[in-house]
């Protein structure tokens, strides 16, 4: 061992390798991306509230139904304000005081939700043709959020236009002469 290493703890410098009892070193479990962490408490979290229904629902009997009781029961821990069609702040984007209108889980984090637990679904071995994240009902049901949310708050939702892709670009110094390598 050299002496730069000393009073290093080698967990944290990453050098600690898991060694079987034979001398084969064993894989190191990979870093989850933030997006497969979060797509796995997801899951999990989702699990645990059909195993908490009277009586408990396996995930092979879930439905989309089941996935709408669940976007709902959310809406309790939401924390965006979605004012009623007679608060006198409907329709305000910065109304200007509090009322008692109630908060609710956002329709772009329950769009991503969503999305997350229609993939985990299908890697954890759900069929696509029978995926309760893929329903009709809950993009219908996720259409409306968007909708009352956007009207709520008086701002209409307008869907983001696609950007070009760069990498079409031919690279150059003089900007006039960027002309895409795939004309259309």
């Amino acid at each position: 061992m050299s002496m730069d290493n000393r009073g290093k703890d080698p967990i944290q410098e990453g050098s600690l390798r898991s060694v079987a009892p034979s001398g084969v070193h064993l894989p190191q479990p990979t870093q989850l991306s933030r997006y497969e962490s979060q797509k796995r408490r997801d899951w999990n979290t989702f699990g645990q509230y059909l195993s908490n229904q009277r009586p408990p629902v396996g995930i092979s009997q879930c439905n989309s139904s089941h996935v709408l009781e669940f976007l709902r029961y959310l809406d309790q821990f939401g924390k965006t304000k979605v004012h009623f069609n007679g608060c006198v702040y409907f329709g305000q984007p910065e109304p200007p005081g509090p009322c008692t209108c109630p908060l609710k889980q956002a329709w772009g984090s329950l769009d991503a939700l969503i999305g997350r637990l229609r993939a985990a679904y299908e890697e954890n071995g759900g069929l696509p043709e029978t995926n309760p994240f893929a329903s009709g009902s809950i993009r219908v049901y996720l259409r409306e959020v968007r909708d009352s949310q956007a009207k709520a708050r008086g701002i209409p939702y307008k869907k983001k236009k696609k950007r070009p892709n760069r990498s079409l670009m031919k690279p150059s110094s003089d900007p006039s002469s960027s002309i895409p390598l795939h004309q259309s």
